[in-house]
């Protein structure tokens, strides 16, 4: 029987997962970074209660594996879906949009849905303000206690979550699973990180 202790936690180890989950990630459109480090894990032929990489090391070999192997692709999607969460946010202004997740953070790939989140007393009103704009959405399932409601919307190639919390929620920095702090957004900064990433698209 194969034992933890065959496989010392070490440093090299951890990189070999965490390249293994961001290919998972860059290639197969896997969302989420438990999964992608399990399967990466199970690839490698290593046993299920061997110690994972933090999400932080996925991401910084997500971020080379783009480099090498999808840098001008990336980029282009990037733009993309950026284009299309500012256009969303523009729409939704009144429930004080915030772009957040690998969107924002540059990492988003072939896959990426678009994250936006919305503060507003109900997430019956964000419902209403869609039908009348004649902008059709499904209910989707919450990632987290404090989201109030998730509004998935299909654009064209692209997926925007709307994740809709109470107003109180706007002065809380919201933590990623692994402790860091989530990023997010408002739609002057996405319209500044648009002007550069049009800089650097072909």
């Amino acid at each position: 029987m194969t034992r933890a202790n065959d496989y010392p936690n070490n440093t090299q180890q951890r990189t070999r997962i965490a390249s293994a989950a961001a290919r998972l990630i860059a290639e197969d459109g896997i969302s989420d970074y438990a999964l992608a480090k399990r399967k990466a894990a199970h690839s490698l032929g290593l046993p299920e209660n061997t110690h994972l990489p933090e999400n932080s090391e996925v991401d910084s070999e997500l971020r080379i594996y783009q480099r090498l192997f999808q840098d001008e692709e990336q980029l282009v999607r990037i733009t993309y879906l950026r284009q299309k969460a500012a256009e969303i946010m523009t729409i939704m202004q009144r429930f004080n949009p915030y772009l957040t997740g690998p969107v924002l953070d540059g990492t988003a790939g072939r896959y990426a849905e678009i994250d936006i989140q919305l503060f507003t007393d109900s997430a019956k009103d964000v419902e209403i303000f869609l039908l009348n704009q004649r902008i059709g959405f499904e209910h989707s399932t919450p990632r987290s206690e404090r989201a109030e409601a998730v509004l998935t919307i299909h654009d064209e190639d692209a997926v925007a979550n709307l994740i809709i919390y109470l107003p109180h929620e706007e002065r809380i920095n919201f933590k990623t699973r692994d402790g860091r702090t989530r990023q997010r957004a408002r739609l002057d900064t996405v319209n500044k990180l648009l002007i550069a990433t049009r800089t650097d698209t072909p």
